[in-house]
């Protein structure tokens, strides 16, 4: 697949945003991620049966509704399982992270990097702030004990530039985001506020479970615009882009890819995690090729991490901030 036309570039500069259909390939990339996550569910399964945190294993159903009843027996979402990235805090020795093949395929899908050299040039980083989100229908997901808030329910408004780092205010970060299946509406797809990217950075106030959000005084939603998908298609996201995701009130899952990339040298905003070179027309050889030497990357990580006193911070913000008050 090509790269952007001028006229893409131009629809993505102005509004923030830009959806391209059919990028993801569905039988290449697509259909080994369900695979690869449809192994990831056995075993988490397996191991939660054996120690008597489930019923039983639910093998007989689908992929949506064997996750959707695995978290309404454990009342956890069970993210960090199927999750490419670590946590922001807590981390041990075995914090559970999933680093497989089909998910590095998936990073450095050549279409896919197509589209991202088209907007950031040829010198490619994969930034490691980086995840997988399954999405259970909130009536039928894992709920907070004290205050029954769905514990993965609509993501918060907020910008991508606004969950990192000052250190990476000036990296021409680039958010890609995909879905597994079909987002529509009624599954939480994600919206926009067209044109925020121009506004500069917002205050972002902790709020719950969603994590950070920029309160409705600060950026009003009157302009909202949701973006159902279709399964293949790409959104791209400018950094500054104010977006969040509606709330799944279907009957399955709704489960995507969030991708960031950078130009090489730039800061990630989260330097503690591994990035790697998944694109250098300058030095092909600096590429990373190898699944398992991303995967390694993140076991060394997680070593470190897990025996450092400290693993933050991960953010700027405070509660303390006269928009949060």
């Amino acid at each position: 697949m090509p790269g952007l036309s001028n006229d893409q570039l131009e629809l993505f500069e102005r509004g923030g945003y830009l959806l391209i259909e059919g990028v993801m390939d569905p039988t290449g990339i697509l259909d080994p991620l369900v695979a690869e996550y449809a192994e990831v569910l056995d075993m988490l399964a397996t191991e939660l049966h054996s120690t008597g945190r489930i019923s039983e294993t639910f093998s007989e159903l689908s992929f949506s509704d064997r996750f959707i009843r695995i978290e309404q027996e454990t009342n956890e979402t069970n993210a960090q399982f199927f999750d490419f990235s670590l946590p922001q805090g807590g981390i041990t020795h075995d914090t559970p992270m999933w680093l497989g093949k089909a998910v590095f395929e998936a990073l450095v899908h050549p279409p896919l990097l197509d589209i991202v050299e088209s907007v950031i040039g040829p010198e490619i980083y994969s930034n490691p702030v980086q995840h997988i989100r399954i999405k259970s229908p909130e009536r039928r997901g894992a709920k907070d004990p004290l205050t029954g808030e769905s514990k993965m329910g609509a993501t918060n408004w907020h910008q991508d530039n606004g969950v990192v780092l000052p250190i990476a205010d000036n990296t021409d970060m680039l958010t890609v985001w995909f879905s597994l299946d079909d987002a529509g509406i009624e599954h939480g797809c994600l919206q926009v506020l067209p044109g925020s990217h121009k506004a500069g950075l917002f205050t972002h106030c902790p709020a719950g479970p969603g994590g950070l959000e920029i309160p409705a005084r600060v950026a009003s939603r009157d302009r909202a615009m949701s973006i159902p998908t279709r399964r293949g298609d790409a959104l791209l996201l400018h950094k500054r882009m104010v977006h969040a995701s509606l709330s799944n009130t279907s009957d399955r899952i709704r489960w995507s890819l969030d991708l960031r990339y950078n130009p090489i040298g730039q800061e990630t905003g989260r330097g503690v995690f591994p990035g790697f070179v998944a694109r250098s027309r300058r030095d092909p050889n600096s590429e990373v090729r190898s699944p398992e030497g991303w995967a390694s990357s993140w076991h060394r990580a997680r070593a470190q991490l897990a025996d450092a006193a400290e693993g933050g911070p991960f953010h700027r913000w405070s509660a303390d901030a006269p928009a949060c008050a």
